[in-house]
């Protein structure tokens, strides 16, 4: 395991180069970091499979974090066919990139006077591909996997602190949207 060690520190350093301004160029943050999941894939599927392998469910793993500006980095574990609810990024930037596996990546625009969510678009995202968020208002999102089978890894860069990335909301019986401030647990830190 520990020839792998690289990988991840590789990706860390990418991140967090990128994520020392108050408005990083997630473009080109998310080019770097797919050059290096696509480079190198089967290492990194290698140096994760532990994390496949768990079956604890919907876990977050934080590989790094920083105060000024607020930044952290995640690994997240997909178990097949989860699908996390949707959520608010709540002013937030972000950026998701599959490392194992592959992801849907649901957009909502929510309308401010009704509250009703809309679809906004639809993204499949495979290793070393990666979208972004840059904290617009009035936009909800939601990852799946979407494998049956097999436990789907990402990474998540995001401005803010680890518990804030699922500050979101739920939908009411008559489908609008309501804000829901929750907090979503790191199951532990990853060497990198």
């Amino acid at each position: 395991m520990g020839k792998h060690q690289p990988l991840l520190k590789t990706l860390r350093a990418i991140a967090l180069e990128h994520a020392g301004v108050e408005r990083p160029d997630l473009a080109t943050m998310a080019r770097e970091l797919g050059r290096v999941v696509h480079q190198d894939a089967a290492a990194l599927a290698h140096r994760l499979g532990r994390l496949s392998q768990r079956r604890h469910g919907f876990e977050r793993w934080l590989l790094a974090e920083r105060g000024k500006p607020p930044v952290s980095v995640l690994v997240l574990a997909w178990p097949p066919n989860h699908a996390a609810p949707v959520h608010d990024p709540a002013g937030l930037w972000g950026l998701d990139m599959a490392l194992v596996g592959a992801l849907e990546v649901q957009s909502y625009r929510c309308d401010d006077a009704s509250g009703e969510l809309s679809l906004h678009g639809r993204n499949w995202l495979g290793p070393g591909d990666g979208i972004w968020f840059e904290g617009e208002h009035g936009l909800a999102r939601r990852c799946r996997n979407l494998s049956r089978h097999d436990t789907a890894l990402s990474l998540h860069v995001c401005s803010g602190e680890p518990a804030q990335h699922f500050a979101g909301g739920q939908l009411d019986p008559a489908g609008r949207w309501s804000a829901q401030p929750r907090h979503s647990a790191i199951a532990g830190r990853l060497p990198g």
